[in-house]
């Protein structure tokens, strides 16, 4: 394996290894999200939206979402 590919290979399990954490994390903190939502909101995170503006939003669109099943 020449260099580029050996460190392909490594970026691809570290973040292999980064999504799966992450995911446990959230299980364990019981936030209800699943990996496609987790991945949205890492990848928004990533790109500069403030964290805790986006929790907020997350949570006022649950209950939004609750409002309407009643």
């Amino acid at each position: 394996m020449d260099g580029s590919r050996s460190t392909n290979v490594k970026e691809t399990l570290d973040s292999k290894y980064y999504s799966l954490f992450l995911l446990d994390m959230a299980t364990m903190l019981d936030t209800g999200l699943d990996r496609d939502a987790l991945a949205l909101c890492v990848s928004m995170c990533e790109r500069g939206v403030n964290p805790e503006a986006l929790a907020e939003v997350i949570k006022e669109l649950r209950k939004q979402k609750e409002a309407k099943a009643l």
